[in-house]
């Protein structure tokens, strides 16, 4: 079992800047990949960027150039920092944790942008 644990959401004025982070628990494997996802009220949950253990990162559209995600692989913690942040980045955020013993969900954190 892993266990993901969520921080740092809140209310943010448009083009200010909020860190997310997400500390994973339990039998964590070496070699994993940690993601932030997303979901918009009346709209799917969908990927905002990944970091495998060995670095290699993978983001939506609408991330690249704005957020940068990290992962400090000693603390099982991986980041998200969004910058120039837009209403339209309002969503519950999800940290997701894929290894070859499974794939787990946190149970997220909201993170609303004002106009």
């Amino acid at each position: 079992q892993v266990q993901l644990v969520e921080s740092g959401g809140g209310l943010v004025q448009a083009g200010g800047s909020l860190r997310l982070s997400c500390a994973a628990t339990g039998s964590i494997s070496k070699i994993s990949v940690l993601g932030w996802h997303r979901q918009a009220p009346g709209k799917q949950r969908e990927l905002v960027a990944t970091i495998t253990s060995g670095g290699s990162t993978n983001y939506a559209d609408s991330a690249k150039d704005r957020f940068t995600i990290s992962r400090d692989n000693a603390k099982n913690t991986v980041y998200l920092q969004m910058n120039n942040m837009k209403p339209e980045d309002t969503a519950v955020y999800y940290c997701r944790y894929t290894a070859w013993n499974g794939g787990y969900w946190g149970q997220g954190t909201q993170v609303t942008v004002s106009s």
